[in-house]
């Protein structure tokens, strides 16, 4: 409860910068956008309480969780910059997007490595710690329309311990990391497409060696 408490209070006192700086901006959209950033973590929150009791609502709402609660903040930005920037508009949205693909790469790449990475590196518990949550990520809700057993299972929300345990030997007999690794692969190569709106320099090419190393990834 103390730590839950002080997580809380630095929370509070990071918001408290970011509206500092953002004020110092001067920018009306910026500050608007990057608002938004913070609407969308919270919705995002809610999402992931929320289920459905259907298969495909509930994919839809997962990728949409996804991008609230990581992709919004990676897109936002990239457009926030481009607008100070005061490029195109074309510009400007090829940044949003690109910042948009990475962040749902990321993500994505993130739950499978749930799965098969390293707890030490993760800095999480490994192993389907998603799982142990209730939450049904990417490579669950793929192995879910292998094993209609296992949709039945996330209808009941994954609460007993013996339904996570199965839940997690579905995924591993599966091939839900795999579809998962693929979406990754196709939201990595869309935030690549985006940056051809861009001028070859070196600002592109780091950013086409960030999106490289986040589809990288392996613990």
């Amino acid at each position: 409860m103390v730590y839950t408490f002080k997580t809380v209070l630095i929370g509070n006192i990071v918001l408290l910068k970011a509206s500092e700086l953002l004020a110092k901006i001067e920018n009306a959209e910026v500050v608007s956008i990057l608002s938004n950033v913070l609407d969308d973590l919270i919705r995002g929150e809610f999402m992931q309480l929320a289920s459905s009791s259907d298969e495909n609502q509930r994919f839809r709402m997962y990728l949409e969780k996804t991008y609230k609660k990581t992709a919004s903040l990676m897109a936002n930005c990239c457009k926030a910059v481009t607008i100070l920037s005061e490029v195109d508009d074309v510009m400007i949205e090829a940044a949003y997007s690109f910042g948009r693909h990475l962040g749902m790469a990321f993500q994505l790449l993130d739950d499978v490595l749930d799965f098969v990475g390293q707890e030490t590196k993760l800095g999480k518990p490994a192993g389907g710690s998603d799982l142990r949550l209730g939450l049904a990520t990417g490579p669950v809700l793929f192995a879910a329309q292998q094993f209609p057993e296992l949709e039945m299972m996330l209808e009941a929300k994954l609460t007993s311990a013996d339904d996570q345990k199965k839940a997690f030997e579905f995924v591993r007999d599966s091939n839900g990391i795999g579809q998962t690794r693929m979406l990754a692969e196709f939201h990595f190569q869309e935030a690549q497409r985006q940056l051809s709106h861009f001028k070859a320099t070196d600002a592109r090419e780091c950013l086409l060696q960030v999106a490289a190393t986040t589809l990288q990834r392996s613990f």
